[in-house]
């Protein structure tokens, strides 16, 4: 027992400054060459700093809407929710989103609504929805803001976002950048 004690220790100080200095620095440093040093991407929206990769919660009709958030958009908080496809509330809470959402889109039937706009995200501040999730919203703005449902499709091709390397991840959209070209339209 006293042999194993002695290295034990040993590895228990080399993990706890490696993790906690080395590791923390070099991870620290190759972030100083990311774009805005690291601290991810962050514009004006409304007289306020938005973070491009943060959800943000839009709920007028004249905006597009983001998918759910299980952390009411506090990325301090961020996470999602453990209950299961099964659980009663949970079931609950999706159909008062598609009662909400088939409320305020009345051209749109129940079996299209797309799932990421009635389900939260694991992280519950995904800040990109499907590219059928921005469509289905397409009439609503249109009506909302009087422009052709055109200009509103138009906008939402020009803002869509390629998989990574072209093969990676699906076509997404993110909610806060729409919206903002959204606002310049005229």
């Amino acid at each position: 027992m006293k042999e194993n004690i002695l290295p034990a220790i040993r590895l228990t100080l080399f993990c706890a400054l490696f993790f906690s200095g080395i590791y923390t620095l070099s991870i620290y440093g190759i972030a100083q060459f990311a774009p805005n040093n690291g601290n991810g991407e962050i514009v004006m929206a409304n007289g306020k700093k938005q973070h491009i990769h943060v959800a943000q919660n839009f709920v007028s009709d004249k905006y597009f809407w983001p998918r759910p958030s299980a952390v009411d958009y506090n990325a301090a908080g961020s996470g999602g929710s453990n209950k299961g496809i099964t659980n009663p509330e949970y079931l609950a809470i999706v159909q008062g989103r598609i009662d909400t959402f088939l409320l305020k889109n009345p051209q749109v039937k129940r079996n299209e609504v797309p799932s990421d706009l009635v389900t939260a995200s694991g992280s519950g501040i995904d800040p990109d929805i499907s590219i059928q999730a921005a469509k289905v919203q397409a009439k609503r703005i249109a009506a909302t803001r009087k422009l052709s449902e055109g200009e509103v499709l138009e906008l939402i091709k020009s803002q869509t976002q390629a998989p990574l390397l072209g093969v990676l991840g699906t076509e997404k959209i993110n909610v806060l950048q729409l919206n903002i070209a959204l606002d310049q339209l005229k």
